[in-house]
């Protein structure tokens, strides 16, 4: 860590080190005992996991890294809180056995059963699915349920803190409340004895230092019970104070959708002795229609179904841009992002710190970015695997090896991968809507003049020179401005309005298969 670094990020306007800073203010002499400072990311495991998940951890990743830079390396944790023992509202719409989990409609999650019959309980099951998709993009993170927290009693002292303060409590949360709302609000929501349902019923604080309430059961049975150690869960926005007290919580974000509810919460830690994490609200992911991504209704991307056509690094690159501005997240977006990735990634080495700082790639990996450059970028292998013939890896890695001598998939393991998400993402989206028009007017003698020029050139000729050439022909030709030439060159030859820089296209795919191309566009005029 050089001092140089160290100064550059106390200035750098990006923004994971905007955040990092606010935990200097927080901590300027560093946390008492020489305690990690602490970061925090939720996850309510009612569904499958989906990108806006995995992204909160990333950026809480990047705050952390950030604030790691700006110490010189003091020491942090970040948790992964899951809220399993929250009580199943509603059933996704996008899982299997839905009647059966309609039987266990409010019950903590972890006494629901995985309807897809592979683990001990559906929390369990969508709990494995977020660590592994964090562990395979290598998070360092502790992950923590909520029902072996409060079963364990290591929330004990703070709930019962909770019941000391319970008219304080009410008196932020009850004005929030619709009139109906607050007849039966409680901070705490006892787990049935009879039913094992979470239950959303007045209680009344018996015994706060034992932690002792009473309320009346789904039976009508009036039941005086204890409210620790896993029998009662607190109502979410308490529950969300009570952890950042209880665990020393001092950073977590939040969507914009919460940020009622960041201030409520707050306000709740306090009464509780505690302090509010520092933080941010960013904007949420919006499906292809613009409307928000949800868990339950399974609209938008999946972390799988992105990595069947994206980069791991492309994910983060996405998430890194902008976090307080809304952005549509569909299948649409991904090639821009992994070429977009590598122009970063090719331009960081020679950038100077302060540019380096504020490059995505440095807060995607950490400072420690790879200097590996790839000969072609996503969107020119995406034309390739999209013509006739080229649609599957190993017939692409011919034309590849062939534009890039001395490469192999063995030696490049990282173009090995991108040629297969290319190849997957032609056949699923790019060549099916691919149609082909046949040239008009000057377009006709302007292909001929191209077919000749390359008649004219090596199997060798490099990108370059071919590119100047079909700039040259364009030139020659009334089209309304050169981007109609290559416009035309798409349409006619590719099957798209838009595409590669041609000189780069025909070196790739070849001379003699480019003039076949040409070949039957002039067959269709």
């Amino acid at each position: 860590m050089t001092d140089e670094l160290r100064t550059a990020a106390l200035a750098s306007k990006a923004w994971p080190y905007e955040e990092a800073r606010k935990l200097l203010k927080r901590w300027p002499e560093g946390k008492p005992n020489g305690e990690p400072i602490l970061f925090e990311t939720g996850y309510g495991p009612s569904g499958l996991p989906h990108i806006g998940t995995f992204n909160e951890v990333l950026r809480t990743t990047m705050v952390r890294h950030a604030y790691e830079e700006l110490t010189g390396g003091a020491p942090t944790r970040l948790v992964a809180f899951s809220d399993d023992m929250d009580g199943l509202r509603k059933v996704p719409d996008n899982v299997p056995n839905q009647a059966m989990l309609a039987e266990h409609l409010g019950k903590p999650l972890t006494q629901v059963p995985d309807p897809f019959g592979e683990y001990e309980s559906f929390a369990h099951h969508n709990n494995a699915m977020l660590r592994r998709f964090l562990d395979q993009f290598g998070f360092e993170y502790e992950f923590a349920s909520s029902t072996d927290y409060y079963a364990s009693g290591r929330f004990d002292e703070t709930l019962r803190e909770v019941l000391r303060q319970w008219d304080a409590i009410l008196g932020v949360m009850l004005p929030t409340l619709r009139a109906e709302r607050r007849q039966t609000y409680s901070p705490v929501l006892p787990v049935s004895p009879s039913t094992g349902r979470v239950l959303q019923v007045p209680v009344e604080v018996v015994d706060a230092e034992q932690g002792t309430i009473a309320f009346t059961d789904e039976d009508g049975r009036r039941v005086e019970q204890s409210a620790l150690g896993g029998l009662s869960k607190l109502q979410w926005k308490v529950d969300w104070a009570m952890r950042w007290v209880a665990l020393g919580v001092d950073y977590e974000m939040a969507g914009k959708d919460l940020i009622d509810s960041t201030i409520q919460s707050g306000k709740i830690a306090r009464i509780l002795g505690g302090r509010p994490p520092e933080g941010f609200n960013y904007e949420m992911f919006l499906d292809e229609k613009g409307e928000k991504i949800s868990k339950s209704k399974g609209n938008g991307l999946s972390l799988e179904q992105w990595l069947t056509y994206g980069s791991e690094e492309s994910i983060a690159f996405y998430a890194f841009r902008e976090p307080r501005k809304a952005k549509s997240l569909h299948i649409g977006v991904i090639p821009r992002a992994v070429d977009e990735y590598y122009q970063f990634r090719g331009n960081y080495p020679n950038q100077p710190i302060e540019q380096k700082l504020g490059n995505p790639v440095h807060h995607i990996h950490g400072g420690k970015v790879p200097t590996e450059t790839l000969p072609l970028t996503y969107g020119l292998l995406l034309n390739l695997a999209s013509l006739p013939g080229v649609g599957d890896k190993e017939t692409a890695w011919r034309f590849v090896q062939r534009y890039a001598p001395g490469t192999s998939p063995q030696g490049d393991p990282e173009l090995d991968s991108l040629i297969g998400l290319a190849v997957n993402y032609a056949r699923d989206f790019v060549a099916p809507a691919l149609h082909r028009r046949a040239p008009a007017g000057h377009e006709v003698d302007a292909l001929r003049d191209l077919d000749a020029a390359l008649a004219e050139m090596a199997a060798d000729t490099p990108a370059d020179e071919i590119q100047n050439a079909v700039f040259e022909i364009g030139k020659r030709y009334p089209f309304e401005s050169l981007r109609h030439w290559f416009q035309a060159l798409y349409e006619t030859l590719l099957g798209s309005s838009q595409g590669p820089r041609m000189g780069s296209f025909i070196a790739l795919y070849g001379i003699d298969n480019s003039r076949r191309l040409i070949a039957e566009a002039l067959a269709a005029a």
